[in-house]
């Protein structure tokens, strides 16, 4: 399935993406703690710049996380009932979290497009490219979503975890 697969390829990205973002951090902060306790200089722009990491971190690695179906769920009541009964709650779980996501695609748009004129005060970078990453992961959660629907529409019963 087409969408199952770039479901897969997008995720790997990030996944990637994250690795990159995960080590940049740990040196900025490295860097500033040496600069600070060694060299007893603090840079200026080092905890701007891990904070918007950490914030670039979190909304993609909940996207990996979605897609590993890592984030924790309550399926004691689903375990209880027909799987007929399981499977409509599955795909009914997963057409609310389409319909969240789209709302953080769009609004996160809109959000990103209103600060566009508003600049960091250490790093002096428009605040637009730390707040992108609302719609981006609104987007990728929403095909990650599309994929895991399509797959319960297509096994006719629930998918595990």
């Amino acid at each position: 399935m087409a969408i199952r697969q770039l479901s897969r390829r997008v995720n790997q990205t990030v996944e990637w993406g994250l690795a990159g973002l995960g080590l940049v951090m740990v040196v900025v902060v490295a860097a500033q703690v040496f600069c600070r306790y060694v060299l007893n200089h603090s840079l200026f722009w080092s905890e701007e710049l891990a904070r918007y990491l950490l914030v670039w971190l979190t909304f993609l690695g909940a996207t990996v996380a979605y897609h590993r179906r890592a984030h924790p769920s309550i399926d004691m009541l689903q375990a209880r009932v027909a799987p007929s009964v399981a499977r409509a709650m599955t795909i009914a779980g997963y057409l609310v979290a389409l319909l969240f996501f789209g709302v953080l695609t769009i609004y996160g748009f809109q959000f990103a497009h209103f600060v566009r004129a508003q600049i960091s005060p250490a790093l002096q970078i428009p605040k637009w490219t730390v707040l992108v990453v609302l719609p981006l992961s609104g987007a990728i959660l929403c095909l990650h979503t599309w994929a895991l629907l399509l797959d319960a529409f297509r096994r006719g019963r629930p998918l595990d975890g």
